[in-house]
């Protein structure tokens, strides 16, 4: 029976800074990602991902968010909505409770009946 003992190299390689930047260049080139650099290379993906990030920056800036305040109690109404002209005939029918529908010239008269009816504003048939 034999058995043979693989080991890593015995030194670790060193990249040399003209070598990191053309590499990291390489990773930029049109149809190049750093994957396959890595692979052509013989560099592990995660340590050019670590040379960009040092000379180049990072890939996507930090998402910037806006502070929210969660109000407590009653609801305020919605702002004022101005009615934008559309010049296509734009009718605007404010409803109890501050609701506004808006249609243009050529809304079907029937489906008009029956979302004003399922709203409580027509009572029957009209």
């Amino acid at each position: 029976m034999v058995m043979e003992v693989l080991t890593a190299s015995p030194h670790r390689r060193r990249w040399s800074e003209p070598e990191k930047q053309r590499l990291v260049a390489e990773t930029f080139e049109p149809g190049m990602s750093v994957s396959l650099v890595a692979r052509r290379r013989g560099v592990d993906p995660s340590l050019l991902f670590r040379w960009r990030r040092r000379l180049v920056g990072p890939a996507d800036p930090l998402p910037v968010f806006a502070p929210v305040e969660v109000a407590r109690g009653e609801p305020t109404p919605p702002p004022a909505v101005t009615p934008v002209p559309t010049g296509g005939g734009l009718i605007e029918i404010e409803l109890a409770g501050g609701l506004r529908l808006r249609v243009d010239q050529h809304v079907d008269a029937d489906a008009l009946r029956r979302v004003l009816g399922v709203l409580g504003v027509l009572e029957g048939p009209r």
